[in-house]
């Protein structure tokens, strides 16, 4: 190892420190060079060239893992604050200039994929000088996202609890139950929710915001649900629904146009009347490309998503037969 030299910033660069973060945050070489999109052999030379910079050892290897030393642990914290103050400053100079540039970094739950890339893309049409992304995963990943301030904006169905965030309601999320199309329970007026509890059921997984608030109305009925199967997406369930092995309960943005056939019940108690919820830390100053994307949402969120949605491809034949005169929801 080289001995530090007595002038760092000549010998770093920003590349650099942005490809140390990526690591030390994700903790693993291979996930920093996908999330950073170059190859992890260009990750490992920008950390090797840092370390020799640096004059110390940043990570040590433990079996299969790499962990941060104390001199990478003190690096790391300089990094996330200098990024942070960069973003600042870059938030500055584009409240100097107004919105004709800038960058908004979105992450969401699964659920919301049906509907945040065409928020998202309308915002873009109307300011093209705004650089947009878009993160998806499940809602524990995008807990541990919003905890380490990797983004400006979160979607939530449910608001995250203990946290101290700021929580803004801004387009409705009703919650539907769902039947394969020839189910004896389709085309019956205001079943009951006792009955619903005889069939077999598909939830989504523990924590997930629909399970969730499934669970509380049937606690507040006395009802309890048969779960056949815990499925991890809200795709799994809607073909599992169509094939007959059960009833669910989804949000009804995930019934888009083509794909599989199902029916949405008519029970009591539900729609389930729900929000969709952007996020952020208390505290947290938004950048104005972030601030004007939370209020286009506020203002044109709701307009944008009663429009027709684009026609989706051609789908093959849909799983189950004719449901005569029930309520039918193509799903994709």
């Amino acid at each position: 190892m080289e001995q530090p030299p007595h002038n760092l910033r000549r010998h770093l660069s920003l590349r650099q420190l942005e490809v140390f973060e990526a690591v030390a945050r994700l903790g693993s070489l291979k996930r920093a060079s996908k999330n950073l999109h170059v190859t992890p052999p260009t990750v490992s030379i920008q950390i090797r060239k840092l370390s020799d910079a640096v004059g110390m050892p940043l990570f040590e290897q433990v079996g299969k893992r790499i962990y941060l030393t104390d001199a990478g642990r003190a690096l790391y914290e300089s990094c996330r604050a200098m990024f942070t103050n960069l973003e600042h400053f870059e938030s500055t100079i584009a409240d100097m200039q107004g919105l004709t540039w800038g960058r908004v970094r979105l992450a969401v739950v699964t659920t919301a994929k049906y509907f945040a890339p065409r928020l998202q893309g309308s915002f873009c049409e109307r300011f093209p000088g705004v650089e947009a992304s878009l993160e998806v995963a499940n809602r524990e990943h995008v807990l541990e996202r919003l905890q380490a301030n990797q983004d400006d904006l979160y979607i939530f169905g449910q608001p995250p609890a203990g946290m101290d965030v700021e929580a803004v309601p801004f387009l409705r999320n009703p919650l539907v139950p769902l039947a394969p199309p020839d189910h004896p329970l389709v085309g019956r007026r205001r079943v009951p929710l006792t009955e619903v509890g005889g069939y077999p059921f598909l939830a989504r997984e523990p924590g997930s915001g629909t399970r969730l608030a499934v669970e509380r109305l049937c606690d507040e009925h006395g009802v309890s649900l048969k779960v056949r199967m815990e499925l991890g997406s809200n795709e799994a369930i809607k073909q599992s629904v169509a094939a007959g092995m059960g009833l669910s309960v989804l949000s009804q943005h995930t019934l888009v146009s083509g794909g599989e056939e199902v029916a949405i019940l008519d029970v009591e108690g539900f729609p389930i009347e729900r929000q969709w919820y952007l996020v952020y830390p208390a505290g947290r100053k938004l950048s104005i490309a972030a601030r004007t994307f939370m209020d286009y949402l506020l203002e044109e969120g709701p307009r944008i998503m009663e429009m027709p949605a684009p026609p989706a491809p051609e789908a093959s034949p849909p799983v189950g037969g004719s449901a005569g005169n029930a309520s039918l929801a193509r799903s994709g």
